[in-house]
């Protein structure tokens, strides 16, 4: 939680924030670390129960998931961005987008889903393939239904008594940052990982489409916090301004362009996985049409020869198919030769 020693900072007592304070400025923040800790230790069982039974675990997917997810999560939390974020509105704007986007897409990147099923017993997997699949989750990630509560989630924010109350009570500003993030993972986790929870037109253009308007609906809420008129939280910001800050007003606007430019930035590597993960299943589905095809044609030419006939030496070759140039200069040249001849 976080301590009751920076809510109460008197604008004196925080440095202005350097480059070097930014990188070496961190805090303690123990639910989200307590978080951090259970996400790594279940993916990291994982890996090494298949690992145990002979199996391996791509590189790339423990990667993101650790590095992109889980050390997202721990720069939001713990980070300069925690620091100044009860003296500065920038701060916790991009401690709110990163929740809300990043992070997300940096545990869906890893795939735990696929992995907790294929490491857990058959039973236990079963009953998450069930979850997964259920009534509630379905509706929660129907991306339409996600995509709204993403937006909903931000405004909800900043335009209600949420986000200044949160600032004043340790408990509240937690149990936003795993509002934020749950958020964030209802649309990004379903699209990148899990297809059984979305409906079956979800195929991979229509979630390339769907991954582009969430770009843009995800750059509302920085258009509207860096062009709204009236200060979020604006007694609070006021009252614990540094004497080194810039004017309110303006650290708002500041906020509002980061989070839009944070947004527009992740769409990128979100369709890119996307594109990636459609050339993928077009090239696993061509692989397996090949195979078929070759068993088709296989079925076709055995029963003849497991019976013994010969093919025939004067067995009539087959007609072969002349370009349709030289085909149709034929028949202009007939025509042309009736037409004289009737003359």
């Amino acid at each position: 939680m976080i301590p009751e020693a920076v809510t109460e900072l008197s604008a004196g007592q925080l440095a202005e924030p350097t480059l070097g304070r930014l990188l070496s400025s961190w805090q303690a923040d123990v639910p989200a670390l307590a978080v951090v800790a259970v996400l790594a230790g279940l993916y990291g069982w994982g890996v090494l129960r298949l690992r145990r039974r002979g199996r391996s675990w791509p590189p790339a997917r423990t990667a993101a998931f650790a590095l992109l997810g889980l050390g997202t999560l721990v720069v939001a939390t713990m980070s300069a961005l925690a620091v100044y974020d009860h003296v500065l509105f920038w701060p916790a704007a991009v401690q709110n987008i990163l929740l809300d986007l990043v992070a997300p897409l940096g545990l869906a990147l890893g795939d735990p889903l696929r992995l907790a099923v294929e490491a857990l017993p058959e039973g236990r997997a079963e009953r998450v393939r069930r979850a997964m699949a259920g009534r509630l989750v379905r509706v929660l990630t129907f991306p339409l239904v996600s995509t709204a509560l993403v937006l909903a989630s931000e405004l909800v924010v900043y335009f209600t008594p949420y986000f200044a109350t949160a600032l004043r009570v340790g408990w509240l500003h937690e149990l936003m940052y795993l509002h934020l993030l749950t958020a964030g993972c209802l649309f990004v986790v379903p699209v990148l990982t899990h297809e059984r929870a979305l409906p079956s037109w979800c195929t991979h253009p229509v979630r390339a489409a769907l991954v582009f308007l969430d770009g843009i609906v995800d750059a509302v809420p920085g258009v509207v916090v860096m062009t709204h008129g009236t200060l979020i939280a604006g007694a609070w910001y006021q009252y614990h301004a540094p004497a080194w800050a810039t004017d309110v007003h303006h650290d708002q606007q500041i906020g509002g362009g980061a989070m839009l430019s944070i947004a527009e930035l992740v769409a990128l590597p979100f369709i890119l996985a996307i594109l990636v993960q459609w050339a993928r299943a077009e090239r696993v589905q061509n692989a397996a049409l090949d195979r078929r095809l070759d068993q088709e044609l296989a079925r076709v030419a055995v029963p003849s020869r497991q019976a013994g006939e010969q093919v025939p030496a004067s067995a009539p070759a087959p007609a072969l198919v002349r370009p349709w140039w030289e085909t149709e200069q034929n028949e202009v040249a007939d025509r042309i030769r009736r037409q004289r001849g009737t003359g």
